[in-house]
């Protein structure tokens, strides 16, 4: 009986124990995730527009992930616009698809490419998707009959989502690049609810104001007082910088540095000098320079992790400015009608991913801008192409140049110079051998002429019912799909593995009425969806041509500076291997 007993309590006194146990474990627990709090990093433009916030902000979060933190980055966006899918390129830029379909500003691009991974939907925001939550939430009854306002409605959804973009990501430190200037009216919401949130966590939140200073031609010497006024206009939001980034054509001298400190109330090595520069892939180490990424931890109470000194970052820089071996690239394009500053914009990504398969290469890419309407007409020269070692037709949409665009890839076809087409690039590219190859002379795409008897190209057949209803936002086949690859094509050889996942953007497929007699002629699909009815890549033979390949997706938007892209990587080297004779 007293055994019983004893052997009673010491079951008892081992649950409690365990239980005891359990609960302090909890409590230490909840402790570490209390004492790990997240911090904040507010990055705002200011003096004009295009300021160089977006690449600030990447290289930033480069600095910060080499130290030894998980860094995710955000975009927020003034614009009413819910996403950026339905802008126009030659006002807005490159629209820029994550993964996960969401159509983005193509600073989300710089992010991901300086980052060296995937960024989520959770860090994007724009002021039109904002205001639709807080709507529909009215409608809903989610305020419970509360008058809704700007402040502290809106601007609790604005700091809710900072929070959702942080959690998602379940990083340490977060890079948020808020849109604008100081001074629109758009953007003063966001910088409402950033000073909200520094107020409510103190220590885990700071501002860095990227501003320009100007070198006036007639003057011969920067000029400090825009940047004092678009700080003073900051402290009018109830805002003060812990950093300024100082843009500008020169490098900032001491001097001036000395002067932005004493007026703008920032300790003289808080104010960073960020000159111009041949490549925004030096940025980073030229932040280095003045120890931005140490400022910004001792102000987040912070230390450093690791140091790597940023080597794999700074070998790829050298190969990309010590390159000398050229090789010349055309792109046939359309966005061309508001100068070549903006063209560049609405080509980023492509253009980024050539320089990193070049990189990688050991290769100088010279690009040239050809306008498709130069190669339109009976007097249009498409021989100038033999000029080039490769050719990239990229993505579009709409009926303008497709003419010359078609005229510039049945001759680089013809003579064998190397070929790269994006998404209508390649529908464009199986148009021209439909009509000249298998002599289907009225073979189109229904986005242009829908009553051809030949449609090659044709919407896909989900798409026709959103078309008919007008619903042009988001409803394009978005984000990341897998394909199978056929042994023995370039692009197996190019990405050595079967199956692949490859971000898209369009409407429009190869019409499977076609695939046959495509085939029987040359053509090769050599990349599938995996039910076999969506064509993914097509492309020649290297017995008839050194490359000739399409993509129905956009290969560019995975390209990344210390990974190039497979397909990229191997156009160039066609290209270089052209050169050499």
């Amino acid at each position: 009986m007293r055994r019983r007993l004893c052997q009673t309590l010491a079951r008892s006194c081992q649950q409690c124990c365990r239980k005891n146990n359990l609960l302090v474990l909890r409590e230490l627990r909840f402790r570490k995730v209390e004492m790990k709090k997240h911090k904040y990093i507010f990055v705002i433009g200011g003096v004009m527009s295009g300021v160089g916030k977006g690449v600030a902000t990447s290289a930033l979060a480069a600095l910060l992930q080499d130290k030894g933190f998980g860094v995710n980055t955000m975009k927020v966006d003034p614009y009413l616009n819910v996403d950026a899918g339905t802008m126009n390129p030659t006002e807005h830029g490159e629209v820029f698809v994550l993964s996960s379909g969401l159509e983005t500003d193509q600073d989300m691009g710089n992010y991901e490419r300086f980052l060296g991974r995937d960024l989520g939907p959770e860090d994007y925001m724009t002021s039109g998707m904002v205001y639709k939550h807080v709507i529909e939430k009215e409608r809903a009854l989610g305020y419970k009959g509360k008058f809704v306002e700007a402040i502290p409605h809106v601007t609790d959804e604005i700091r809710r989502r900072f929070l959702l973009s942080a959690e998602a990501s379940g990083s340490d430190i977060s890079v948020i690049e808020i849109g604008g200037t100081i001074g629109d009216y758009q953007n003063a919401l966001f910088i409402e609810a950033a000073r909200v949130l520094k107020i409510k966590n103190p220590e885990d939140v700071i501002f860095i104001l990227v501003s320009y200073l100007p070198v006036p031609g007639t003057i011969g010497e920067m000029k400090t007082r825009p940047t004092q006024n678009a700080i003073r206009q900051l402290n009018s939001y109830g805002v003060q910088p812990d950093i300024i980034i100082a843009r500008g054509p020169e490098a900032l001298d001491h001097k001036r540095k000395e002067k932005i400190a004493f007026s703008c109330s920032v300790p003289v090595d808080n104010v960073i000098s960020a000159p111009d520069i041949e490549s925004i892939y030096e940025v980073p180490v030229n932040f280095e320079k003045d120890n931005l990424s140490g400022i910004v931890l001792g102000l987040l109470r912070l230390n450093r992790r690791r140091k790597n000194g940023l080597k794999k970052w700074k070998t790829f820089v050298n190969r990309l400015k010590g390159a000398v071996k050229a090789v010349h690239i055309g792109i046939v394009g359309k966005y061309f009608d508001t100068g070549d500053f903006i063209l560049s914009d609405a080509y980023i990504s492509v253009i980024e991913a050539v320089k990193h398969s070049a990189a990688k290469l050991g290769l100088k890419p010279r690009l040239s801008w050809l306008n498709a309407k130069d190669f339109e007409g009976p007097n249009a020269d498409v021989s100038a192409l033999k000029n080039y070692d490769g050719v990239i037709v990229p993505g579009g949409f709409g009926e303008t140049g497709i003419a010359g665009k078609l005229a510039a890839i049945r001759f680089v076809r013809e003579n064998k110079i190397p070929y790269f087409g994006l998404c209508y690039g390649m529908q464009l590219a199986v148009i021209e051998f439909a009509r000249n190859v298998l002599g289907i002379k009225d073979a189109h795409t229904s986005e242009i002429d829908p009553g051809t008897a030949n449609t090659v190209i044709d919407i896909m057949p989900d798409q026709k019912k959103i078309i008919a209803e007008q619903k042009y936002g988001a409803t394009m086949r978005l984000g990341s799909y897998p394909a199978h690859l056929q042994p023995g094509t370039i692009a197996r050889m190019a990405y050595g593995k079967e199956i692949i996942s490859e971000r898209h953007r369009h409407r429009y497929e190869v019409n499977p009425k076609y695939i046959t007699d495509l085939e029987k002629g040359g053509l090769v699909f050599s990349g599938r969806s995996p039910d076999g009815v969506l064509m993914e890549i097509a492309e020649l033979p290297r017995k008839k041509h050194p490359f000739f390949l399409g993509t129905q997706f956009h290969p560019e938007f995975q390209a990344r500076p210390l990974s190039p892209h497979p397909l990229f990587t191997a156009f160039l080297k066609a290209a270089a291997a052209r050169r050499k004779h």
